[in-house]
Formats: structure tokens, C-alpha cells, sequence
């Protein structure tokens, strides 16, 4: 039986690429997507049994908890899942409504800890490990974010405090994306790749733009048996741009 890890927001962008690679290293997949047009190219695309696509609304509670069940009826177990669903409305704050704020906090936040604590059960009796993604917004800001940097903040209140509660059956970790050039890997109606320049890229100590790959390589990792020392931690994936932008 492959171990099973369910991937929420994985039709698009670093989902997307976290599914393949995940499909590559022998896991078996379910998507949660809440976009229709995202999942009908997604179902085109991966055929492969091992990999099922389920419409979820994660800051639904009982959507989640349906897809959680079903998911683990399919494939026998529950070894893993990938916090990865986020949505951004980025308006000066005093245009930011209500209404958008807790749309935000809905899927970014709530969606995490409604998928954890549904897939919890599955995996304590045997271990498991929970990945969630945060953001560098969530340690320095962006003008106009305010509801996108607060949940990705939570993200990571939430991760250390489930890695407390969870352990040492459950491992929890967090990955923060810095620049992450996905644009030619959303559904078709948005996909368009940017031009990239040399100063975009001479803005990162390491040289260049971070991709999908870097984000799902450091999934994979965490992943590992033979890493499950690791709980609690926050991992920054920007190529260096946080700690220049503070230092310099």
C-alpha cells in the first residue's frame, strides 16, 4: 500500500508541481480544489489511479470532513497532508470589507487547522506528518496585505502549537515561500509566464527567482522517514531575500 498524502490546493501553481513530484516518489494523492475550472484541467491531465481530485471547500468544516473520509477510504490510510489552499485580496484596509477579511483567515487559516484536525485520527495510531505553508509576508509585509500576512502569521502560531499537541506521533512543520514564480503553472485562463529581468532575480542572495521545484523539494524532505526529528520548525524558502532585506 503507497502512503497517501492529501495535498489541499494542489491543481495550480506549488500544489500542482508537490503533486507530481510526490506521484514521482511513489505516494499515492488527493487534491482538495474548490475551483471548477482548475479541477476539470487537473482530471484531463492525471489520469494515473493513484491520484484523486475532490471538491472541497476547506473553510467548510463539513466539506473537509467528508473529504477527509472519503479520501482515507480510497486509499487505505492517511500518511500525510499539505496545508497548501491559500487565497489573497489585497485592498488598502480601509477598503479591505469584513466580509473579505474572514474569507482570507477562512481558507488560509481555518482551512489548515480544520484539515489537521480531521486527518489527525487517521494518523496517530501509526504517525504521520502535517506540512503547512506559510509565507515570507508572514515576517515582513507587503503594502495592501493585510488579511493574506495575518493568516500566514497564524500558520505559523498554528504549526509549533500542533507539533506540541500531536507529538510525537505527528510531526508538524511549516515552509515559508519567499518569490516563487508560478505563473505559467495556474489554470489556462490565468497561466502566462512573467518576464523575469536580471534585477528581479539579483534581488536574491542566491542569484535567481525561486520555482515550484525548491518548495516541493523541501516537501519531499520533511517527508523522510529518516527526518522525523524534525517538528515545530519553520522553513524559509526565499533564496536568501528576507534576511538581505532586513540586514542591508
Amino acid at each position: 500500500m503507497k502512503k497517501h498524502v492529501i495535498v489541499t490546493g494542489g491543481t495550480q501553481g506549488i500544489g500542482k508541481h508537490l503533486v507530481v513530484d510526490l506521484l514521482n516518489n511513489n505516494y499515492a494523492v488527493s487534491v482538495f480544489e474548490i475551483d471548477e475550472e482548475a479541477i476539470a484541467e487537473f482530471r484531463e491531465e492525471f489520469t494515473d489511479e493513484t491520484v484523486q481530485v475532490y471538491q472541497v471547500d476547506v473553510s467548510d468544516e463539513k466539506s473537509v470532513e467528508a473529504a477527509v473520509k472519503e479520501s482515507e477510504k480510497q486509499h487505505g490510510n492517511i500518511y500525510a497532508l499539505v496545508n497548501n489552499a491559500a487565497i489573497s485580496i489585497d485592498k488598502p484596509l480601509e477598503k479591505l470589507s469584513f466580509g473579505e477579511w474572514n474569507k482570507v483567515i477562512g481558507t488560509n487559516l481555518s482551512g489548515a487547522f480544520l484539515c489537521s484536525k480531521y486527518v489527525t485520527p487517521f494518523m496517530k495510531p501509526y504517525g504521520g506528518r502535517i506540512i503547512n505553508m506559510a509565507s515570507t509576508r508572514a515576517l515582513q509585509s507587503e503594502p495592501d496585505t493585510e488579511a493574506y500576512s495575518a493568516s500566514k502569521g497564524g500558520i505559523l502560531a498554528l504549526t509549533h502549537a500542533l507539533a506540541v499537541s500531536l507529538g510525537p506521533q505527528i510531526k508538524v512543520n511549516a515552509i515559508s515561500p519567499g518569490w516563487i514564480d508560478v505563473s505559467a503553472t495556474k489554470k489556462r485562463s490565468l497561466a502566462h509566464q512573467e518576464k523575469l529581468t536580471k534585477e528581479d532575480h539579483a534581488q536574491h542572495p542566491a542569484g535567481r527567482v525561486g520555482k515550484a521545484e525548491d518548495i516541493a523539494g523541501m516537501v519531499i524532505f520533511l517527508l523522510k522517514k529518516e527526518n522525523d526529528f524534525i517538528t515545530g520548525q519553520n522553513f524559509v524558502i526565499d533564496g536568501g531575500m528576507t534576511k538581505k532585506m532586513i540586514y542591508v
